[in-house]
């Protein structure tokens, strides 16, 4: 461009002969009557360039790629496997960066690849939101294991709550909906929208009608917001972009490495911390920060119901097998031993299972992440116990509260010091005794009465229970409680401090 101007201005200025400009300039006499001819340089020529190597095997990549489209997406060449078959096939000797190449023209050419056109949007606030599910893996409890996240993304501010959960099931869904709209305080006023997941669409009709499921139905009439479910498969990915790609981006800043903590309730609280520190992040081509625009966006949502979130558990009728347990989803749970044999209502939430008898509440587990599993409480077996004290040493509850903590090494010293005076049978029934303190009485009280027992070497549970009622009223400041009308026993407690001299009065 620079060399066209000063030609132009030599033969303006000077008044120079095409002849003399070329040789001032060094340049063809055909380069003086271009630029002479237009300012600006014609584009350059580029040549076509001659693939010796691969230029017997277009043909063969050419119908590889026609063939594939009538096989499913995820099983049709890659580019890199289009040079994979060509060495190991055909023989040939030829970089992969030049199959690629040929592999994007040759799509190019069939039209394998048609960009769809999309119309951007405008989100009124508070209005609208999005709801997906995410995979992901992470460790709970030293075992590395397949998660879900619960996500649930405002469309016009682009807050969004992120929740992780064992499975996608339709407790983990409804679940996932209660605590989103607890964390923001509201519900969109609009419409909320979906692809078709299972716990909400139970068959898909012409268009966008869809058989729902009942209980679904029930949350969103709880809740008083309209849905929008997206096309089926990749044709309706574009009409919830937001939280698609929000599950990625979460997924790769907060989720990598993968994440390692003892109990699912640890990595959602590790969530929840990265949901607050995203609400300083932007988002492209926005001014503001997600805060920002969440406080102008949050209270316009409508208020959550005034009747109390939604119950998203499911309600199963369970029987109680001869070892005290019920079977939920392939997973055991204890129960009282009383109701052996019986059936019970089982409440079935996303992270709990209630088991109910009569209106109240007789056992509550945390949902187990695994299939095949128990989950026993020493405390349900205690009847039984009592009468068969020999099952204790090796109990499946005693091992799982050894593991939890609540069986402490206070309770093994009082035990070892009971057998060892009394004999197996009979120490293991006051262990039990002392056991069925823990109902009525607190952990610390317990445990100093087992102290006192171990120093005096009684181990009677009922001498215990004093023992440990006497240590909690004295904790907690108040006196021993006395019937109106009885008089108050002002005397020092009684002592066996003396005992041992009356033994030398007969010798």
């Amino acid at each position: 461009m620079e060399q066209f101007e000063r030609i132009r201005r030599d033969a303006r200025d000077e008044g120079l002969s095409i002849r003399a400009l070329a040789s001032k300039h060094k340049v063809h006499r055909r380069t003086v009557r271009q630029a002479l001819a237009d300012p600006t340089p014609p584009a350059r020529k580029v040549p076509d360039r001659v693939a010796p190597v691969l230029g017997a095997h277009v043909t063969t990549v050419r119908a590889w790629l026609v063939a594939d489209q009538q096989v499913p997406r995820k099983q049709r060449h890659t580019a890199r496997r289009v040079w994979q078959r060509l060495v190991e096939e055909e023989g040939a000797v030829v970089a992969e960066s030049s199959v690629r190449a040929l592999v994007a023209e040759l799509r190019r050419e069939i039209g394998v690849q048609v960009a769809a056109v999309t119309v951007p949007q405008t989100h009124p606030p508070a209005e609208e939101a999005e709801v997906d599910f995410g995979e992901f893996r992470a460790q709970i409890g030293g075992v590395w294991m397949r998660l879900w996240m619960f996500v649930l993304r405002l469309s016009h501010s682009g807050k969004a709550i992120h929740i992780a959960y064992a499975n996608q099931s339709q407790e983990s869904f409804l679940d996932g909906h209660v605590r989103a709209f607890e964390r923001l305080g509201g519900v969109p006023t609009g419409m909320i929208r979906y692809d078709n997941l299972k716990p909400a669409v139970l068959r898909v009709a012409l268009g966008r009608q869809r058989l729902e499921n009942p209980r679904f139905i029930a949350l969103r009439s709880h809740y008083g917001y309209d849905s929008f479910y997206c096309l089926p498969g990749i044709d309706g990915a574009h009409e919830k972009g937001g939280v698609e790609g929000e599950v990625g981006r979460f997924r790769r800043r907060h989720l990598v490495p993968m994440p390692q903590f003892a109990t699912l309730a640890d990595l959602n609280e590790h969530m929840a911390a990265a949901d607050a520190k995203d609400d300083y992040r932007y988002i492209s081509g926005r001014a503001e920060t997600v805060k920002a625009a969440a406080a102008r966006e949050l209270p316009g949502l409508r208020p959550l119901p005034a009747g109390g979130p939604f119950d998203a558990s499911a309600t199963l009728s369970c029987r109680v097998d001869a070892k005290a347990r019920v079977c939920v989803r392939q997973s055991f749970y204890s129960v009282p031993a009383r109701y052996a044999g019986r059936r019970l209502q089982v409440r079935l939430g996303a992270t709990t299972v209630t088991a109910i008898a009569e209106g109240r509440v007789v056992a509550e587990h945390t949902r187990s992440l695994h299939k095949n599993t128990e989950d026993l409480q020493l405390d349900h077996y205690l009847e039984v116990l009592t009468r068969k004290p020999g099952a204790l040493p090796g109990a499946t509850a005693l091992a799982q509260a050894r593991a939890a903590g609540t069986f402490t090494r206070a309770h093994q010293r009082f035990w070892d010091a009971a057998r060892a005076a009394g004999g197996d049978r009979e120490g293991t029934r006051a262990l039990v005794g002392v056991l069925l303190l823990h109902r009525t009485l607190p952990v610390t009280a317990v445990q100093a009465g087992m102290r006192a027992a171990v120093t005096t070497g009684c181990f009677d549970p009922d001498l215990v229970a004093v023992e440990a009622r006497r240590h909690h009223h004295a904790s907690a400041g108040t006196p021993v409680e006395v019937p109106d009308g009885v008089p108050v026993d002002a005397r020092p407690a009684p002592s066996l401090d003396r005992y041992d001299d009356l033994l030398g009065v007969g010798a």
